[in-house]
């Protein structure tokens, strides 16, 4: 038993009628972040993230030097450094995937040692791959050979002389993190990056979309020679003005809830293009017999009126991110699922297969891991105290669950802040009022 606080999930007394507004993208925060650092000159970030996550990321920003301006929740100014990152600091990234990877390849441009660390449970992530890619062309890195923080990176990176863009091989087969990480920084490198994905499979292409697409909105356009590989040319990171989608992942819940409860939730302000993969959560609320519409307001989802929901087959190999939402559906759905292209997922916060595995079990479902995600069978469910892992997502998973099932009891619910700040709030207020808006 644990002294985290804990959180009865509320029960649904009925089908949900709500209005839900959530933070801005995560994800789209913190790649805008790393090309402020990098410009060249002031940007502004308009609807930010403010998270654990983005709070992180800001963190290193200023340790490499960057002045940020982020007293006014709606607009965050990032000044970068004169002269490029500044070296002999230390950057503590949390449990942030994003800064742990994303970080380095800018540290590597700064004029000293960089020091990385942060969360415990972060220590067991892999960032092997991105080192061994900066040690490749050229950048001292010291990591004790784990591949893992805490590690050092010692720019800054030298020109060779040879105007040839250094060629990286790497297997991101546990994450595309590591692609977009090198993309990123690579055209602030001398002679520009050229990348190659070695591996066999890469998991969440829609994020490696998305980092071409904000790249290419501040004058760094990539060229892709074949599918698994990128050259990114030297130049320039133009300054920008950019307001942040809202976050279509944090949003799952949520839509997750009218399915669940054979109710509405309404989204506002879902974007009518995006790169973010939890715009795939339209394709997964059909599949367990759920609908979804756009609205002049925003997306409009709607469960079936009995609640029913079936029991699914889906590759989240693009979308793993919303695994854990998916999986409470499986467990509430009146028939077997099998979630698949997901094995990556052993490398996030948790490993979130057998956080979820024993999760479902101790909930009376019966889950079974597989070597790529997840055979989910439902049961009688009864009320019981979950665990959720310092993870913002196994939060998520059992709000689900327990706005079905009564007296589900949540660990660390504050853990759903790296992503969703207010979250238990906001859930709360979605379960409390009919038509209310959370604001």
């Amino acid at each position: 038993m644990t002294d985290a606080p804990t959180w009865a999930a509320p029960l649904a007394d009925g089908p949900i009628d709500a209005r839900v507004r959530v933070p801005g993208s995560k994800s789209l925060t913190n790649r805008w972040l790393v090309l402020a650092l990098l410009a060249d000159g002031p940007s502004t970030l308009r609807h930010p993230l403010r998270s654990d996550d983005s709070l992180h990321m800001v963190g290193a920003l200023r340790a490499l030097g960057a002045e940020v301006d982020d007293e006014d929740p709606e607009a965050w100014v990032v000044r970068p450094p004169e002269g490029g990152p500044r070296g002999g600091v230390d950057v503590d990234c949390g449990q942030a995937g994003t800064v742990m990877r994303f970080v380095p390849p800018v540290a590597a441009l700064a004029d000293g040692m960089v020091r990385f660390d942060g969360h415990p449970s972060a220590r067991a992530r892999p960032v092997g791959p991105v080192l061994r890619a900066l040690a490749d062309i050229g950048v001292d890195v010291h990591d004790g050979g784990r591949g893992t923080l805490p590690f050092e990176v010692l720019g800054p990176l030298r020109d060779d002389g040879s105007g040839r863009a250094p060629h990286v091989r790497m297997d991101a087969s546990a994450s595309s993190q590591f692609v977009s990480a090198l993309l990123l920084a690579g055209a602030a490198y001398p002679a520009g990056l050229r990348l190659e994905h070695t591996g066999t499979t890469l998991p969440s292409l829609p994020h490696i979309e998305m980092t071409l697409d904000v790249l290419g909105a501040v004058g760094v356009h990539v060229q892709r020679p074949d599918p698994t590989s990128w050259l990114v040319p030297p130049g320039p990171v133009r300054a920008f003005d950019v307001a942040v989608e809202p976050d279509l992942s944090s949003a799952a819940p949520f839509l997750a809830l009218a399915a669940a409860t054979g109710g509405s939730v309404l989204v506002p302000g879902w974007p009518e293009r995006t790169t973010q993969p939890g715009a795939r959560m339209r394709e997964v609320l059909e599949a367990v017999g759920a609908r979804t519409e756009t609205t002049a307001e925003g997306l409009l989802a709607t469960g079936a009126a009995d609640g029913r929901l079936s029991g699914v087959d889906l590759d989240l190999s693009e979308v793993g991110e919303l695994t854990p939402v998916v999986a409470a559906l499986c467990a509430l759905a009146d028939s077997p699922s099998r979630l698949r292209g997901v094995a990556h997922l052993r490398g996030h916060e948790t490993d979130r297969l057998a956080a979820l595995a024993a999760e479902l079990g101790r909930l009376g479902a019966h889950a079974q891991e597989l070597p790529d995600g997840l055979a989910i069978e439902p049961g009688d469910l009864v009320g019981t105290r979950l665990r959720t892992y310092h993870d913002h997502r196994m939060v998520m998973f059992g709000a689900v669950v327990g706005s079905v099932v009564p007296d589900v009891v949540l660990e660390d619910p504050g853990a759903a802040g790296k992503t969703f700040p207010g979250f238990d709030l906001a859930w709360e207020q979605a379960l409390g009022a009919a038509g209310g808006d959370e604001g």
